[in-house]
Parts: structure tokens; C-alpha cells; sequence
């Protein structure tokens, strides 16, 4: 809730301010040859096969998943689903409630500390990873390394996140390499704003917990005794989401302190801008430009952490919050980065449209969630509000960095699709994941479960229903049938699941096998509006096309009623795909059981269409 309330703040501040951020817009070609396929897992659930799920239940008592749980079996069978990258979500070692001193690491405290498995996104010691999720606390990065080979023998890529804006309270590295401080740990604390202190302070100041409201208490009331309404921290600093309360709100993301990148509390920035028009140069330019210039100390400490986990063998990042951060910042890291591993992969939650040709272009972002316009559009439709036709113009508008916008239903921060909440039904995914997976050159994810129906119905303590728990040990049941006691067959799933299953398997190795997807892309939904019968704004259609590879793309998006129509090919379209007046065949690409004719004639196309309820075809031409 508190992360949708920012964005949409973010979305109106960006509407009041178009005319400032409007960027140039300029086209950029896709550097993929195939479409990517991300599988956000979340790694403390993946393995797991308890299935108590006991509100506020300790790991003891709903258990928790471990690196070794991603074998061999589990890994390929992933990789068969269409996947081309893993983002192993909340591995880098953050706050929780478990006692590891035995390891050398000291407990933290419930008062800042969200849930009881703790929140990924409060990084405790980024030169680590969490303990929780090693059969072995003292080798946790040896088995974690382990799992980064066994994913690369499986033919994908590791993604990992990291949170710039923020770390834990208590942040205190363990296993920092050699001239590594801790954040903080140089700090001028007397002052309120330093250029070179990693956080902001509030002087001479103690630090006070929330005023626990609405029936919540740490741990759910638990005995602890470290769970005393007091956290030891003067003086006190700035909360994560910006709060300079020395005492912040209980729905501040009081569990963090915000991190400083050189921007003094009045807004001004000690550090230079990007020359005009450094937009349009590549990112050694822009490593060039940042080489030998003062930059603050938290540029670096992120700079050395993001070059740790490249040479660890992580192929990419997920960028908490990016928005939060300068975008001078993402152009020094991401140069940085690109330098290293020109292949990175580097995706970036980065919610207002009035930013994303900056953070893109700037910032040198490969990709950034596409969640305001085109998640939100189909999420609208399957809930039985929206109209098809917005789909259009959200992919006209962003038509030059479509490729740079990363297409989801789920993840998690989204409500589950078959929670009540959302769409009730995991079936109402399958017209959307088509058009999400289908209608630009982006790459498409998808989260842990969404492909077998999971709804996140467990009322897991902090975390609540339709969204599958970051904060708690907890189960996920249909997820769990998939895993079938970690044979990762599938075996106890539902007949429904498994044609659920298959549905994605079909669609996502479709995906990553096109030509026609990396290619040129036309919506025809307009033009059969304005002229064919029964075409309703519940169905969508499109083409897609290279020079090898002919699509025609159409979905019904209508949970109970069936469409049947003359589907028309405009003549433009026919003119650039050079078809002649003739009959061309056509195969359904996703089951292969309908047998359909293009006709041609005087230059316009036509089709017959019977579209069932969620039904969706891919047809290629067959020349």
C-alpha cells in the first residue's frame, strides 16, 4: 500500500512537471537478438515444502528454503518453462529475526525490523548474503556461489537485487574485502549534511520507534528481549523514504536509513551535471566523462559492491527505487558496470513516466518496469473495467524506448492475478500474458508460482493477503504442488494447473525463439473496429514481423463471451510484408490444432475468427 501511494504521488508530481522533464525522444534499436524471459523467484520460498503457514510463524515452524533447494532438477526444469534469467530476490543479507551469533553476527532488533524473516529490501551487510538461506550459515557464500555455477551449467543468467536508496539501521559488514568501510562509518555525525557522510543526520538527536498503531506490534506482541520499543541510535538519521522525524511514522520505512549521494537537504547537488546531450552517447563516454572527477563516497561504495557481485560471477541487477537516486549516480554505476560486462543485464523500478527517457538515456538502464502504463492498462481489462483500446496508445507513446520497458503481471509487489482482490481467476492471465509477452521488444517476467496460479491468500502475519509474503516464513501452496517434495515435477498439481503450466510453457519458448518479436510491430485494433463486424473493445489485435517471420497476434480478454468475425489486414501491411493477392496458410504457433487461410485480396487481408472466452491465437504466415 505504501509503495502504491508513492507512485502515485510520483505520477502526479511527473504530470505537474511534464514540461520540465520531457526528454528528447530518440529510438533505440534492440541489442537482443532474442526475446529475454526474467523468473523472479523469491529465494527464501522457492524450497520450501512446509506447509504449516502459522501466522507469525518462526522459521522453525514454517520452515524456509535454502540455495541447495535450486537443484540440478529444479533448475532445468525453469529453464524448460522459457526462461532465460533468474532473479534470485532478497539474497544479499538483510535484517531478520533469527539468532546467528554463533556465526559472528550480531541479532537485530524486531523494533526495526519488518515481519520476522525481515524485509530484502533493509541490507544488513551487502558483502554477504542472507544466512537463512545456506544449510551452512558459515559457508552461505560458498553455497551461493554454488548456485550461480549450477544456474550457469542450466543455461541462464543471475540477476540479483541491489537497494541504492537505503540499507538496514544496523547495517554491519562482516566479510568486507580489504580498505572497505561500513556505510557510516566515517561520517562527520555532528553534522546534518556532509558531501562525503554516506547518510543524513538528525544532530544531537535520539532516535525513537514508531508509535505502534492499528493493532500492530513487532513480532505480533512475542516476548523478545531485544523488543523494548527502543532502538539505540544517536543521532538519529533520515528514514529510508525521506522522513527527517527523529521518531518516524510507523508507515515510513522506518526499518531503513537513506542513503546520500551528494544532494544537500535543500535540494542542491555537489557534484556536476551530464553535459547537454550526453544523453545520446554510449556508456564509455559516460564512464570517460566520470573518470577522475570527485564524486561522493556512497557513488563508490555502491560502484565497489555492484563490481564485487560481477566478479562473484551475478550477471546483472534489479535496482530498488532507482528513482530516488540521481540519475548522474546511474550514469557513473551503470558506465561502470558496462565497462566490466558490457552483457549486464540491469533492470530498474523506476515508476514516473516524466523519468524514464532520463533514467534510460542518462542513466544507461537497460530496462525499467513498465507498471504505470502498461501493467496498470491490463490489469484494468482483466478486472472488467478497461477497454482494449488503451493498450494501443500506451505502446504508441512509448514507441522509441519500447524496448527498455520490462512487461510483468505479476511480482512481488502486485497482488497475486488469482487473488479476489485482482482478477479471482488465474485464467484471466492468459489474454494478458499473451499481449504482455507479445507486443513489444522487451523482455517479459514473470514471478515464482504465477505460472501454475498461485493466489497469496496466506494471512502471513506482517505480510497480507493477495500478495505471496517478502516479510514472513510462509508456504506457497499451489507452488508447492509444483514442487511435489522437491521433485519438481509437478506432480500434485491440479489438472487446472497443469494446463495453466503448459499455457506459459507454450507462450514463453514461443517468445524467446521469435524473430518477429525482436522485429517491427503494428497494432490493427483501430482499423477492425472501425471496420469489421462483432469486433469488440474487449479483443485485442497486432502484428509483428521480420524479414523471416510473419505474426498476427489476438486476444479476447472476455471471461464469458465468444467472438467471431472477419479479422481484416490493412493494405499497409499487406504492401510491407509484400504479400500477393492470393491465399496464404496460416499455423496457430501456440497449440498447432487450428487450421486457418489468409486471404488477399485487392491488396486488404482477411481472416475468419472464432475467439472463445480468453482465448488467443499467434498465427504465422507460411509463405
Amino acid at each position: 500500500m505504501k509503495r502504491n501511494l508513492y507512485i502515485t504521488f510520483l505520477v502526479i508530481i511527473g504530470m505537474l512537471h511534464s514540461c520540465e522533464q520531457k526528454a528528447e525522444k530518440k529510438t533505440v534499436e534492440p541489442t537482443m537478438k532474442k526475446k529475454a524471459v526474467v523468473y523472479q523467484v523469491f529465494t527464501r520460498l522457492f524450497g520450501n515444502t512446509n506447509t504449516t503457514n502459522k501466522p507469525w510463524g518462526t522459521l522453525k515452524e514454517n520452515g524456509v528454503g535454502k540455495f541447495a533447494d535450486f537443484t540440478d532438477k529444479a533448475l532445468s526444469e525453469i529453464k524448460d518453462l522459457g526462461i532465460t534469467h533468474i532473479w534470485y530476490t532478497g539474497v544479499p543479507h538483510h535484517a531478520l529475526i533469527n539468532d546467528y551469533t554463533a556465526y559472528g553476527i550480531s541479532n537485530d532488533d524486531p523494533d526495526v525490523v519488518k515481519g520476522r524473516a525481515g524485509s530484502p529490501y533493509a541490507v544488513k551487510d551487502y558483502y554477504n548474503v542472507n544466512p537463512d538461506l545456506a544449510v551452512d550459515p558459515s559457508k552461505r557464500l560458498e553455497e551461493f556461489k554454488a548456485l550461480i555455477q549450477r544456474t550457469h551449467k542450466a543455461k541462464m543468467k543471475v540477476i540479483i537485487d541491489i537497494v541504492p536508496n537505503h540499507v538496514a539501521r544496523n547495517y554491519e559488514g562482516l566479510t568486507n574485502p580489504n580498505g572497505v568501510s561500513d556505510f557510516g562509518a566515517n561520517d562527520n555525525v555532528s553534522v546534518e549534511y556532509d558531501v562525503n557522510n554516506n547518510f543524513y543526520y538528525i544532530p544531537e538527536t535520539e532516535f525513537k520507534v514508531p508509535e505502534w498503531q492499528d493493532g500492530y506490534l513487532p513480532l505480533n506482541g512475542e516476548q523478545n528481549r531485544l523488543s523494548d520499543s527502543k532502538f539505540k541510535e544517536r543521532p538519529a538519521k533520515w528514514t529510508g523514504n525521506g522522513s527527517r522525524l527523529a521518531q518516524p511514522h510507523v508507515n515510513d520505512w522506518y526499518e531503513t536509513v537513506k542513503v546520500n549521494y551528494g544532494i544537500r537537504p535543500d535540494g542542491i547537488k555537489d557534484f556536476e551535471d551530464l553535459p547537454e546531450g550526453f544523453d545520446l552517447r554510449d556508456y564509455k563516454a559516460h564512464f570517460e566523462f566520470w573518470n577522475n572527477k570527485t564524486i561522493p563516497d556512497s557513488w563508490n561504495k555502491f560502484k565497489d559492491i555492484a563490481l564485487y557481485w560481477l566478479d562473484f560471477g551475478v550477471d546483472g541487477f534489479r535496482f530498488d527505487m532507482a528513482e530516488m537516486v540521481p540519475v548522474e549516480f546511474w550514469s557513473y554505476l551503470n558506465s561502470n558496470i558496462k565497462m566490466k560486462n558490457p552483457e549486464a543485464f540491469l533492470l530498474a523500478e523506476v515508476y514516473n513516466p516524466q523519468l524514464y527517457r532520463d533514467y534510460i538515456h542518462k542513466g544507461k538502464m537497460d530496462y525499467l518496469y513498465d507498471k504505470v502504463e502498461l501493467y496498470d492498462s491490463i490489469k484494468h481489462i482483466m478486472k472488467g473495467y478497461g477497454w482494449t483500446d488503451h493498450i494501443p496508445v500506451v505502446q504508441k507513446g512509448m514507441a522509441d524506448i519500447e524496448h527498455h520497458m520490462l512487461h510483468f503481471l505479476e511480482n512481488h509487489d502486485e497482488q497475486r492475478i488469482a487473488s479476489p482482490d485482482f482478477a479471482g481467476n488465474a485464467e484471466l492471465a492468459k489474454p494478458a500474458m499473451v499481449v504482455s509477452a507479445t507486443l513489444s521488444t522487451s523482455p517479459t517476467m514473470i514471478y515464482f508460482g504465477q505460472e501454475v496460479g498461485e493466489s497469496g491468500a496466506e494471512g502471513a502475519g506482517f505480510g497480507k493477503p493477495t500478495r505471496t509474503s517478502i516479510f514472513d516464513y510462509i508456504g506457497v501452496p499451489s507452488h508447492q504442488r509444483w514442487m511435489n517434495n522437491k521433485k519438481f515435477d509437478g506432480g500434485q498439481l491440479t489438472q487446472d494447473e497443469l494446463k495453466l503450466r503448459d499455457f506459459y510453457k507454450r507462450l514463453l519458448n514461443f517468445t524467446i525463439g521469435s524473430d518477429a518479436l525482436m522485429g517491427e510491430y503494428q497494432e490493427i485494433h483501430f482499423f477492425n473496429k472501425d471496420h469489421t463486424e462483432n469486433y469488440d473493445h474487449r479483443v485485442l489485435s497486432y502484428v509483428r514481423w521480420s524479414n523471416d517471420e510473419k505474426l498476427i497476434v489476438i486476444s479476447n480478454f472476455d471471461v464469458e463471451e465468444s467472438y467471431a468475425f472477419e479479422l481484416k489486414i490493412p493494405e499497409d501491411v499487406i504492401a510491407k510484408w509484400n504479400l500477393e493477392n492470393q491465399a496464404y496458410e496460416l499455423k496457430e504457433e501456440l497449440y498447432g490444432k487450428i487450421n486457418k487461410t489468409l486471404f488477399v485480396k485487392n491488396g486488404l487481408g482477411k481472416l475468419e475468427i472464432e475467439l472463445q472466452p480468453l482465448e488467443s491465437f499467434i498465427f504465422s504466415v507460411k509463405e
